[in-house]
């Protein structure tokens, strides 16, 4: 594995823009994202290596992961060979991950990874941009009453000094802070320390 190499995990909770903040590391700094392995089957419109890595039992099998889970009976996973795939087009790249993968990828790659843990400062403007997306308010209630909700909401113990905690509040200073990190990152100086960005 390239030792300088970093991917950047962006975790936290349903609502906190863990999509946004890494689309916009891939589109400034392109920064490729690193695909993850499915056996469901593709949904309209999604490409085979462009939406996931979409697998058969047999093939999914044929990788070797990081992390892997069990979702709606279908596999998903992010393997090694991604992770190379994506490094392969720069030394840079992004993967959003619930907490229990950012932890995986803290404890398999060390300081490669860098973990940001996207929050909000109050949970309330989490429930509002959920329900802008348009999901059912049903779903949505039973999304923030799940385990993984609660889970993802409040940075894990084996993240603390180990994540960048990023409050989303507003999207103009989120911007200001990611370009501090990532500019400190690329060029090599001393990391700002590890905790609230």
């Amino acid at each position: 594995m390239m030792k300088n190499n970093k991917v950047f995990v962006i975790t936290g909770a349903t609502g906190v823009g863990k999509t946004t903040i890494a689309r916009y590391l891939q589109d400034t700094y392109r920064m490729p994202r690193v695909l993850t392995h499915t056996t469901r089957p593709p949904r309209e419109r999604e490409e085979d290596g462009i939406a996931y890595y979409f697998e058969t039992d047999n093939s999914f099998e044929k990788n070797h992961y990081l992390e892997r889970v069990q979702y709606a009976g279908y596999k998903y996973g992010s393997s090694y060979e991604a992770l190379e795939r994506a490094w392969g087009k720069s030394p840079y790249a992004t993967i959003v991950l619930d907490t229990a993968g950012a932890i995986t990828y803290s404890q398999e790659l060390g300081e490669q990874a860098v973990i940001i843990f996207v929050t909000v400062t109050h949970p309330d403007m989490l429930i509002d941009r959920v329900q802008v997306r348009g999901d059912d308010p049903l779903v949505v209630e039973q999304r923030i009453a799940s385990p993984e909700f609660l889970r993802d909401v409040t940075l894990p113990k084996e993240l603390k000094n180990v994540a960048y905690e990023l409050a989303n509040d507003d999207w103009a200073k989120t911007k200001v802070r990611l370009d501090l990190l990532v500019n400190d990152i690329m060029s090599g100086r001393s990391l700002p320390k590890k905790g609230k960005m």
